[in-house]
């Protein structure tokens, strides 16, 4: 059984994708670019917001990194105000993050979303269930870089044999695999079952409260 569970935040946790694609669109509007369906974001997010933005605008504005840097900056101002206009935790997370936390299980979140949003959403929508939470922060490498679960590990003192990763990506899944630790796909997210085992993924759960079969009572 595991002692540590580490999160991945949008399309694990928090269903967020139309607040991103609210603001995704609204940032390319600023500059006439053409705005994409909610259902294209699931492809466009989990590599951090710099890749969000060059997946989102068109293939011929791509290497222009000056106008890329305006988007970003659109961005990030709307989603700043609008960051839970929609936003929710899936079904079951709340009931089995507490269940988990009584259980002894150290939690975590490991997101490539921007540090500050990811620490002020999952105060906001968790209050103090999570001892750790990293977004991408300036100067550190993003995932699936393999330091960012081993900085983890470092903190709670678990080796990696006892720490599970649930994720909803390909990247998610390179993630854990990096880090050596088990991978956990979640079949509600963005990505579908297919990229999941393609990346790496030990096994798939299909909803969130599946999870207890990882843990024991006495952990």
């Amino acid at each position: 059984m595991f002692q540590l569970a580490i999160f991945d935040l949008d399309g694990t946790l928090l269903n967020t994708l139309e607040d991103l694609a609210n603001a995704s669109n609204w940032a390319l509007e600023q500059y006439g670019l053409p705005v994409h369906e909610v259902e294209q974001y699931r492809y466009f997010v989990g590599d951090g917001i710099y890749k969000l933005v060059e997946r989102m605008v068109p293939i011929q504005c791509r290497n222009d990194a000056e106008l890329l840097m305006k988007v970003k900056e659109k961005f990030d101002t709307y989603y700043h105000q609008h960051t839970k206009d929609c936003t929710q935790p899936y079904d079951g997370v709340l009931e089995t993050l507490d269940v988990l936390k009584n259980r002894g299980v150290s939690l975590a979140v490991l997101s490539n979303k921007p540090h500050n949003f990811a620490v002020s959403l999952v105060k906001e929508m968790f209050g103090n269930r999570f001892s750790i939470v990293h977004g991408q922060r300036e100067g550190y490498p993003r995932k699936p870089d393999k330091a960012l679960v081993e900085e983890i590990l470092t903190f709670t003192g678990i080796s990696p044999e006892n720490c599970l990763y649930l994720g909803d990506s390909g990247v998610d899944m390179q993630t854990a695999k990096n880090g050596g630790v088990y991978a956990v796909g979640a079949l509600w997210g963005f990505r579908d079952k297919q990229e999941l085992y393609d990346n790496g993924a030990d096994t798939v759960v299909e909803n969130f409260k599946d999870l207890l079969k990882f843990f024991s009572s006495d952990c």
